[in-house]
């Protein structure tokens, strides 16, 4: 993933390219001018050109770039965005990021534990049932007593 200059630099680039293949695309479709009153059988002939359909077209393309570059520049740093501030701010995330280790230890820690009993519980269920297919009284577990 590229950093959100790159990103920025990206959508400016590609709003660019837009409104260059916009201008192309509506020059090449746009009707021929006509020079006073001449009129030729050409331009009677040629079939209807989907002008108004690109122009939508390229218009909410546009816009939609648009939009993604306010985001992106929305999400740079501030420029009251100090280096003690941003110290601060790592310090916090890295206290935040501690806590969610030692309580991700302690559910994986809970987990385990869990796993060990059911773990012995399946052990005693197949023992029990080994017992009853051989014919033998089915004793309680130490657990069980």
């Amino acid at each position: 993933m590229a950093d959100r200059l790159t990103q920025l630099q990206d959508a400016v680039n590609s709003l660019a390219d837009q409104f260059c293949n916009a201008i192309g695309v509506l020059q090449q479709c746009a009707p021929p001018a006509s020079f006073s009153n001449i009129q030729t059988a050409i331009n009677k002939d040629q079939p209807a050109n989907p002008t108004e359909e690109y122009a939508q077209l390229f218009a909410a393309l546009i816009a939609r770039t648009a939009k993604d570059v306010d985001v992106l520049i929305d999400s740079l740093p501030s420029e009251e965005s100090t280096a003690a501030l941003q110290a601060a701010s790592l310090r916090q995330l890295e206290e935040e990021n501690h806590d969610a280790a030692a309580r991700l230890e302690d559910v994986v820690y809970r987990g385990d534990m869990l796993l060990e009993k059911i773990q012995s519980a399946l052990a005693d269920i197949a023992q029990s049932q080994l017992r009853t297919r051989n014919g033998a009284p089915s004793q309680p577990s130490p657990a069980e007593s």
